[in-house]
């Protein structure tokens, strides 16, 4: 992340909304000038379009005499990433379903290159860059531990249940640019999508049903602060709506974390309620499993820490580190025999990460 740090070259970021698009820059892995927000007049090609590039262009212009190296943005899938194609079923970007070619057409009107990529995968390789993975790595580096991690999946809760993967160090795209967590089983209800009991709809469900109160036109938000006791309502139904929640995430988690074997970090105005998120993700995560034979087993094999717990990260940090001797010589080597995983909520946010992604991943491929 030192090398983003100090790097004087600008990139072009959007922040691609159904609503609004946001245009910035960013430089030396921070926001550079003002921002400057459009209509996207999503369901509109032609306004669209031409909102893009009266966006950029402006960026551009407010400038001046430097100039950018590159556009760098997410949009939301499906898509054809490395070639900036999008196309298919886009709720938010309804005029795009047929397909349009993005990229090629911001590159020929700006003459830089553009790299389009989806949101998860931006967050998660932001976190890892200058996020969730550095933090904890300076954080074992500190309490003395040799310990160091590389690989992270990262989380978003919202309207969807996002991801996305980096392996040490570098963005696991897929071949199909389609790393997915939304249609994972649902544990409850197998041939449901997990994404309709972790997202903001799951929350909202699941409070009217325990609630009674099924017509409701409450937010996670609100739902929240009723789980604080700071508005009123089913106190013991908000907390268990976000406790279900939880649990059903880490049922994935667990099976994305057996796979890729590294940190997990989760983002988005959800974990606001993380107090209320974090149990039932644990629970999960820890849960046990069964041979035919009956003999128990750990769902994840690794063992799983809360790093958001101090009590937790010095147990993680510590480890079960002891020395033992080279065969044959007085030699000692240390020897670490625990396999551990951490879970934690993005410190930098969702925004931030992404836009941070968006950066590294332009510079990452124009240094290639």
């Amino acid at each position: 992340m030192s090398d983003i740090r100090n790097d004087s070259r600008i990139v072009l970021t959007l922040d691609a909304g159904g609503t609004n698009l946001v245009f910035g820059a960013m430089k030396g892995g921070e926001y550079y000038g003002e921002t400057l927000t459009l209509p996207s007049n999503a369901n509109n090609l032609d306004l669209c379009l031409q909102a893009m590039v009266l966006g950029f262009g402006t960026i551009i212009e407010r400038l001046g005499e430097e100039k950018p190296v590159a556009i760098s943005f997410a949009f939301p899938g499906p898509a054809d990433y490395p070639n900036g194609i999008i196309g298919g079923f886009l709720p938010n970007f309804p005029s795009f379903r047929d397909g349009v070619a993005l990229g090629p057409f911001l590159k020929e009107k700006f003459g830089v290159p553009v790299f389009i990529n989806n949101d998860g995968d931006l967050y998660a390789y932001g976190e890892a860059l200058g996020g969730a993975l550095p933090e904890i790595n300076a954080k074992l580096a500190e309490a003395g531990s040799a310990k160091r991690y590389h690989n992270l999946i990262g989380y978003t809760f919202g309207t969807g249940f996002g991801v996305g993967t980096v392996i040490d160090g570098r963005l696991n795209r897929g071949d199909n640019s389609c790393v997915e967590t939304f249609c994972l089983k649902h544990p409850d209800w197998p041939d449901i999508i997990v994404e309709d009991g972790v997202s903001i709809r799951a929350i909202r469900r699941v409070y009217g049903e325990l609630s009674g109160q099924k017509d409701h036109n409450l937010s996670p938000k609100d739902i929240g602060a009723i789980a604080r006791g700071e508005a009123p309502g089913d106190k013991e139904a908000a907390i268990k709506a976000f406790d279900k929640m939880g649990e059903v995430a880490g049922d994935a988690m667990a099976t994305a974390v057996t796979l890729i074997d590294g940190l997990i970090v989760i983002g988005g105005g959800i974990m606001n309620n993380a107090e209320f998120l974090m149990p039932g993700i644990l629970r999960s995560m820890r849960a046990k499993m069964h041979l035919l034979t009956g003999e128990e087993l750990d769902r994840v094999q690794m063992k799983v820490y809360n790093l958001d717990n101090a009590s937790d990260f010095e147990d993680f940090a510590r480890g079960d580190a002891r020395t033992i001797k080279v065969y044959g010589s007085d030699n000692e080597v240390v020897y670490d025999p625990q396999k551990r995983v951490g879970v934690m909520r993005s410190k930098i946010g969702a925004s931030k990460a992404i836009s941070l992604g968006a950066y590294a991943f332009a510079l990452a491929e124009l240094d290639k």
